[in-house]
């Protein structure tokens, strides 16, 4: 059996290796959107950014919005003050 890595990307997507599957809360299987050329995905790439048409794969929204994964910067929950 192969081993899964997730690696996530600066600034971009977290990239799956290996076996895995996505299951939507209601059990449906997503499969991944083939590469551009049409040939099946070997690996799958999910959106960390949140704009991605295409969620839960990324479709490169990140570049066009700017996303960045430094601290502090991302639109994470709001700390209450006070």
């Amino acid at each position: 059996m192969s081993e899964t890595t997730i690696t996530p990307k600066a600034n971009g997507p977290l990239i799956v290796a290996g076996p895995c599957r996505i299951v939507t809360p209601d059990g449906r299987e997503l499969r991944p959107p083939p590469r551009k050329d049409g040939t099946p995905a070997q690996v799958i790439v999910l959106c960390r950014c949140g704009g991605s048409a295409t969620k839960p794969f990324c479709d490169g929204t990140h570049k066009r919005i700017g996303f960045t994964d430094a601290p502090g910067t991302g639109a994470g929950p709001a700390t209450p003050t006070g």
